[in-house]
């Protein structure tokens, strides 16, 4: 039986409204030269859920120009924290919650201070993710969100 004109409209409205996503990166926690962590698979992670629309690495004020640069270089927006930089992802994340429509929140990080963001997220509808990585991947974080990603870091990074 032939499909319905309005059937075939929804299903063609249903391909142009993509699910938009957020990227907040914990730049401190996760941009580390031993960690070799790439920008460039957080994106990949985080399109699996959408089109990534807002993509930020929130950095504080000691970050070297090379890391801002590199940042830049990759499709985020670097965000130089006057504060702690956990205090000013939930700021950010307040604006876009009050002034955008997002589908998906995507955090990377380890640390235990991102999980509110996470709980503030699902508590205004969006599906939550975690990407983040051992050691140190603090398990209130972990338990937060709707997805977790764990990312493969060398072994190498951790001899000394």
């Amino acid at each position: 039986m032939p499909e319905s004109r309005w059937e075939t409209v929804r299903k063609i409205l249903s391909h142009l409204r993509e699910r938009k996503v957020v990227v907040f990166v914990d730049g401190p926690n996760i941009l580390r030269k031993e960690f070799n962590v790439r920008l460039e698979d957080i994106r990949e992670i985080a399109e699996q859920f959408g089109r990534v629309t807002v993509a930020k690495v929130f950095l504080d004020k000691f970050a070297p120009k090379k890391l801002i640069e590199a940042v830049s270089n990759s499709g985020f927006t670097p965000v130089i924290s006057p504060v702690d930089i956990h205090v000013y992802m939930a700021i950010e994340l307040a604006t876009i919650l009050n002034t955008m429509s997002v589908d998906v929140f995507t955090v990377v990080s380890r640390h235990a201070r991102c999980a509110p963001l996470v709980k503030i997220a699902r508590e205004r509808g969006l599906e939550t993710v975690v990407i983040g990585f051992e050691p140190g991947f603090s398990a209130a974080l972990k338990n937060s969100p709707d997805y977790v990603f764990k990312l493969k870091i060398s072994e190498s990074a951790f001899r000394t």
